[in-house]
């Protein structure tokens, strides 16, 4: 587990937002006394919400979550038995789940955070617009976290207040969908209209708001259309949803300097965290001193080739080092194949062959590398363990592909999937597709170019298509496919369930 390197007078809370295993009363909580009195503060404080992101409990669940439970990845055979379970949708299982249950967890502490800035930096010595710059940032993470968990467990506990005494911490459930959804989408609004465009790495920006406000608007309309067990009864009109979610993701997409990258490999260079395409990645950088404020992201992703530094090839010709893997996250061969074999997608960001350093090829899929693997996470200045790679949370051409899709089959929705597509070397989408097709067209045009990023289990929900693309679902009822449990542990010390 990483801890934080930031000093100043805070618990480092070691039980959820909403239950709690203590035996005595916390303690070392916020003090309005001697907290938040300059931007200094508020900027530690802010920082530490952020800071909860980074956790390898919490950083990694992007994969374990969204992907393995998807058709793109499984894990190794010895793998624990917590992520096998995931893998195979054994449902039973999963509301013990060690990586649910931290995914929980740690959504809640950043939600106990962002609570505490949002109570406390209107009363700290501040310009208004630090406060307006400190507000929207933490608008933003709460209503990120919150959908980070509505979209895994449906309806969830809800907690806007600091947790400051242990009979805090038991919080009541959300009553239905549009309870959760309302938070959000208040939170995104808010953080819209308090944040500018600044694009800094590891922070968000109003760009940053406006992209994942889209996303939920898709998120509800495409679920609700699709009859989603409980978002079909939410009350929020699906043309609506739809018409807002292009409509902020419009806004998002005209901002300098956030754009289209003319190259893949551009997109996942590790030395340009700050390029065209990238909305929110996290802070993490190869100097760090304890994971979380590094990177393994890539140790996941890569199989293991003997321990050693290995070389890739690029479609220049020159060569890119990486070291090897664990093979944790090993990709599924049905969704290796199911790329069209003109793809750069497939050519230039999946490796089937590695060299050493003088340009031999000395290992090749599928002998013995054991899997092709993605190379969206390779930094090859690598310090042993230790890389500066990222998560992609939210960038440019997700929120293009967003628009297009809510849009529907509009002129300009054609540009922006043609340019995605004609970038990876393919031709452009059929014209003239109905509305349903064209969404359906787009929904697959997703799943290649967000690969291995966390989007793909959530995407097969809101379209209640999950056991159709991944067989071990099959035979779980559609509630079941459309979320996960909400930890035991947490029903068990919560007196609100």
């Amino acid at each position: 587990m990483k801890f934080s390197k930031i000093l100043f007078p805070l618990f480092v809370i070691s039980c959820t937002a909403i239950s709690c295993s203590l035996e005595e009363e916390p303690y070392g909580f916020y003090s309005e006394s001697n907290f938040y009195t300059n931007a200094a503060d508020a900027e530690a404080a802010v920082t530490y919400a952020y800071d909860a992101l980074t956790y390898l409990e919490y950083s990694r669940s992007i994969f374990t979550l969204g992907t393995i439970a998807s058709e793109e990845c499984y894990p190794k055979p010895d793998e624990g038995a917590d992520i096998q379970n995931i893998n195979n949708w054994s449902y039973g299982s999963l509301s013990n789940s060690g990586p649910l249950n931290n995914f929980f967890k740690y959504a809640y502490i950043a939600i106990n955070r962002t609570n505490s800035v949002i109570k406390n930096i209107p009363k700290g010595n501040l310009s208004q617009s630090e406060k307006d710059a400190f507000m929207g940032e933490a608008y933003f993470l709460r209503a990120w976290n919150y959908f980070n968990l509505v979209r895994a467990f449906g309806k969830v506990p809800i907690h806007l207040e600091v947790v400051e005494t242990l009979n805090q911490t038991s919080a009541p459930m959300a009553k239905d969908l549009d309870e959760v959804y309302n938070i959000i989408i208040a939170d995104c609004q808010k953080s819209i209209e308090l944040l500018k465009v600044n694009q800094r790495l590891g922070r968000i920006d109003k760009v940053g708001a406006q992209a994942l406000l889209s996303k939920v608007y898709l998120f509800i309309a495409s679920a609700k259309e699709h009859n989603v067990p409980l978002y079909a009864q939410m009350t929020r009109s699906v043309p609506e949803m739809y018409s807002l979610s292009a409509q902020t993701a419009l806004a998002a997409l005209n901002q300098s300097p956030y754009g289209f990258e003319n190259n893949l490999l551009d997109i996942y260079d590790v030395s340009k965290p700050l390029g065209k395409e990238n909305i929110f990645l996290l802070s993490m950088d190869r100097s760090g001193t304890a994971e979380g404020d590094y990177s393994k992201i890539s140790k996941l992703f890569l199989p293991y080739i003997s321990g050693s530094t290995i070389y890739l090839k690029n479609p220049s010709g020159t060569l890119t080092k990486s070291h090897d893997g664990w093979s944790t996250y090993m990709t599924e061969i049905s969704f290796f194949n199911s790329f069209d074999n003109s793809d750069k997608r497939k050519n230039d960001l999946i490796v089937t062959k590695t060299y050493s350093a003088s340009g031999v090829e000395n290992a090749a899929y599928p002998a013995t590398i054991q899997y092709p693997f993605t190379r969206k996470y390779v930094d090859p200045d690598f310090i042993g363990d230790k890389t500066s790679t990222k998560p992609f949370l939210i960038r440019y051409s997700d929120v293009a592909l967003i628009y297009a899709e809510a849009a529907g089959p509009s002129s300009q929705s054609y540009e922006y999937v043609n340019f995605i597509r004609n970038r990876a070397g393919l031709g452009n989408l059929n014209p003239g597709l109905g509305v349903n097709k064209f969404r359906l067209a787009v929904m697959n045009e997703r799943k290649y170019e967000l690969a291995f990023e966390g989007n793909r289990l959530y995407d097969l929900r809101r379209f209640n298509m999950v056991s159709q693309f991944v067989p071990q679902a099959a035979g779980l009822s559609m509630e079941q496919q459309a979320f996960y449990p909400i930890p035991q542990i947490e029903i068990d010390l919560n007196e609100n369930f």
